[in-house]
């Protein structure tokens, strides 16, 4: 396993907050490369050749992405960055806005040359009250140095959201943009061809766009010289939890769980294992002894589990996975668009029953209700924040049955007095 510092480094030794310092680091090297040496489809190429796929959470190849865009309808075409990181134990994409803004501002730059836009959104979360600062400053200093912007560049805007979950959702985003109520839009059509005020656009997460400018400077064969042959390069990882030193970490792909977990210093002293979150809190868990899975896209799946948008959670010994469950249930009932009957009454339905079997009140059928609900939500609602809710309550409920049952019987939570005075389940998920 390789720890790489491409994307985040030791920020301690210096910032790259400023344009003088990011350009001292070689940064928009190559935007001036692709602006006047590059066709926009050589760009294309050289980014589907990479392979670099989406780390948002749905993992499509963004070279592929783009050459879904329509090049003769007329319209003007847009790049959206989306910089609303908010799904539940992810804050890698926040590292980058924060510390490094010109790197995600040369990324949309050349995004927008290789899908034919002269206009770009960086769509920011609302609690990112630093990020919004420091990408206004930079974005400043890059239009006042002529990189953004003129007759013949590219402009790019700060839209900033108004803290809603699913506007994490791309056409939920687009939505917000366009001042409407953020619901999620049926797909087809899909964003690439009718998206922005109607236009062909493309949307792409932080990291995927930050991860541009290296594969234009280095070249695609150098992405592919780290990772595995489907799903190449480096990818951050927002560690959290019961880990010794929680934090960012950049490791190339196929890393193992545990790998991760040991360059957070292990799981905290005194403890075992329990089971880790390797996607955000929408994926399926994963037991212990499946922690030698490479965190490749293939091999998680296989593990049952998602990449998602790799925020990892690491959970000891200390943690009710009722209470956990129950935490995450009533976090994506308060976020639900309420567009979809499924989504809207669904999971607010597993949440109560949650909830009652957390507080002692459990009844025979309770689980077997549960993942009843679960099999008819899961797949029958307009975007995928149902399902990151269902695939996480089916999967505790079957790798932790026993602690479930337990609730529900006299025995009551088996967690009672294992760490007294430690952290709640919300410390970690």
């Amino acid at each position: 396993m390789k720890q790489t510092h491409f994307l985040i480094g030791p920020y301690e030794a210096g910032e790259k907050r400023d344009l003088a310092a990011y350009r001292a680091a070689g940064g928009y090297a190559s935007w001036e490369r692709v602006r006047s040496e590059m066709s926009a489809e050589s760009v294309r190429e050289e980014v589907k050749a990479a392979g670099v796929r989406g780390r948002g959470g749905a993992g499509f190849p963004a070279g592929v992405k783009w050459g879904f865009v329509p090049q003769d309808t007329g319209k003007p075409v847009y790049l959206c960055c989306n910089a609303d990181e908010s799904e539940p134990g992810t804050f890698k994409d926040r590292m980058i806005i924060e510390f490094d803004p010109h790197r995600m501002i040369e990324g949309c730059l050349i995004a927008c040359h290789a899908i034919g836009s002269k206009c770009g959104y960086i769509y920011v979360r609302r609690e990112f009250d630093l990020g919004i600062e420091v990408t206004q400053a930079a974005l400043a200093e890059a239009r006042a140095a002529g990189l953004v912007g003129g007759d013949n560049g590219v402009e790019l805007h700060i839209h900033v959201g108004a803290g809603a979950y699913i506007c994490g959702e791309e056409t939920s985003l687009l939505n917000s943009i366009e001042g409407k109520r953020p619901y999620p839009r049926n797909k087809p059509p899909f964003p690439a061809v009718e998206g922005l005020f109607g236009c062909p656009t493309i949307v792409n997460n932080v990291e995927t766009l930050a991860s541009v400018p290296l594969i234009i400077e280095k070249g695609a064969d150098w992405f592919r010289s780290m990772g595995t042959d489907k799903d190449p390069g480096f990818r951050l990882y927002s560690v959290s939890g019961h880990v010794n030193d929680p934090k960012v970490v950049e490791v190339e792909i196929g890393a193992t769980v545990n790998e991760v977990i040991e360059l957070c210093g292990g799981v905290r002293d005194g403890h075992a294992l329990k089971g880790v979150i390797v996607g955000g809190s929408s994926v399926p868990i994963l037991l212990p002894d499946a922690c030698d899975t490479p965190m490749d896209a293939e091999s998680l799946r296989e593990a049952g589990t998602f990449a998602g948008s790799s925020g990892f959670m690491v959970l000891d010994d200390s943690v009710c996975m009722v209470e956990a469950l129950g935490n995450l249930l009533a976090f994506y009932t308060h976020e639900s668009c309420g567009q979809c009957t499924p989504c809207r009454e669904g999971i607010h339905w597993t949440d109560r029953v949650v909830a009652r079997i957390e507080a002692g009140e459990g009844r025979e059928g309770d689980l077997d209700l549960l993942l009843g609900l679960g099999d008819r939500i899961l797949g029958k609602t307009v975007c995928a924040l149902a399902d990151g809710a269902v695939m996480p309550l089916q999967s505790y409920i079957r790798l932790y049955k026993g602690e479930f049952e337990a609730h529900i019987t006299s025995q009551g939570c088996p967690m009672k007095g294992v760490s007294a005075g430690t952290e709640k389940a919300e410390a970690a998920v």
